[in-house]
């Protein structure tokens, strides 16, 4: 009876220890080709690859960076106070004209809601804008958005290098072209004033954000109101600096 319940508790040892090591296996979210450490809290399983919380947020601001940047552009078109201006605005229209077409595309196909509206920190520098004249209003321009595309512009490159899914990744691609492209027009302007950018790399935050409660309803594209001659003139091109492509591959499916 002992040498019985002696191979029936070794038994039993061997089958608890077998359960213990085929658990984590099983319940692993993400098996094919996941990386050893565990899934960041709140990622979720799609079709084109997991979805983790820092994509969800990258969607969420690519979608704000338009609410407020194709308005300023917009409005430096109206304006046109200088040539250089005026280009810039141009980029700024092409640019997220383009790039929130895809971004309410890559949300729709992920199920990732998104606002309508700019956040209050940006619906404050629009104000600023609006409020600003002369020289100050083309300082302000060059340098709010500046100061905002170099932000943002760290982040897409952190999604870029990171991210599992395909449709992110290539949201981050079209995001990193177009950012940079706004970049380089901007400085071109002459008017960035790259101390100030650099005293406070440390501690400015360009467009923070939460995603906001889903609504189940799919965000209309951000309204740009005609007020004049506000024609762009800036046309895709696949190499040269100071320009953005728009002719790029769709997103997988």
């Amino acid at each position: 009876m002992r040498r019985i319940n002696g191979t029936a508790l070794i038994i039993g040892a061997l089958v608890a220890t077998l359960a213990a090591l085929a658990y984590p296996v099983w319940s692993y979210a993400d098996r094919s080709g996941t990386p050893r450490a565990n899934l960041a809290a709140g990622t979720v399983a799609t079709q084109w690859g997991p979805l983790t919380a820092t994509d969800r947020d990258f969607i969420v601001r690519v979608r704000l960076a338009g609410l407020w940047e194709l308005p300023a552009g917009q409005q430096a078109l109206e304006r046109a106070p200088t040539e250089s201006i005026r280009t810039a605005g141009d980029h700024l229209v092409v640019g997220h004209t383009d790039l929130d077409n895809r971004v309410r595309e890559v949300a729709a196909q992920l199920n990732v809601a998104l606002p309508n509206q700019p956040n209050d920190q940006q619906q404050a520098w629009l104000r600023q804008l609006t409020d600003a004249t002369g020289e100050q209003y083309q300082r302000d321009f060059v340098n709010l958005l500046r100061i905002a595309h170099g932000k943002v512009f760290a982040l897409v490159a952190q999604v870029r290098d990171s991210t599992r899914n395909t449709l992110v990744r290539q949201l981050a691609t079209d995001a990193n072209q177009t950012v940079l492209d706004h970049i380089t027009v901007l400085e071109n302007t002459g008017l960035v004033d790259f101390d100030a950018i650099a005293d406070g790399a440390a501690t400015a935050t360009a467009s923070p954000t939460g995603p906001p409660p889903p609504s189940g309803i799919a965000p209309p594209a951000p309204g740009v109101t005609a007020g004049g001659d506000i024609s762009t003139t800036s046309r895709p091109s696949a190499t040269a600096p100071g320009t953005v492509n728009t002719d790029r591959a769709e997103p997988q499916n």
